[in-house]
């Protein structure tokens, strides 16, 4: 096969690879174009639910709280009180229990 002297002789252009670049950077933008806005409408969608949830978590965040502060104020009222009057103690016993041979210690 012989090149035809047209396509031999004719120099390359540099527009020709601005126009690829073109085309290149056309079909990402038409790839693109769905998904993109896709993902920013979700993280838009999840930031306003997060935004609505907020203050509805702060609600039973507060009432833990409160609760926290109820029980400590109960426990303090109603701990354990001493009173002043003296205790029994006791003797303690001295030598072998009642009913144990004093012998048997022997052995």
């Amino acid at each position: 096969m012989t090149v035809p002297p047209r396509a031999a002789s004719r120099p390359s252009r540099p527009r020709s690879a601005l126009g690829a670049g073109a085309a290149v950077i056309a079909a990402c933008a038409m790839c693109c174009a769905g998904p993109l806005p896709a993902v920013l409408g979700g993280t838009g969608i999840t930031s306003a639910i997060g935004a609505l949830w907020m203050p509805a978590l702060a609600i039973p965040a507060v009432a833990a709280g409160l609760d926290v502060l109820v029980v400590r104020r109960r426990r303090r009222t109603a701990g354990c009180r001493t009173s002043l009057a003296p205790a029994d103690l006791g003797m303690p016993t001295v030598g072998p229990r009642p009913g144990v041979d004093a012998h048997a210690s022997d052995r």
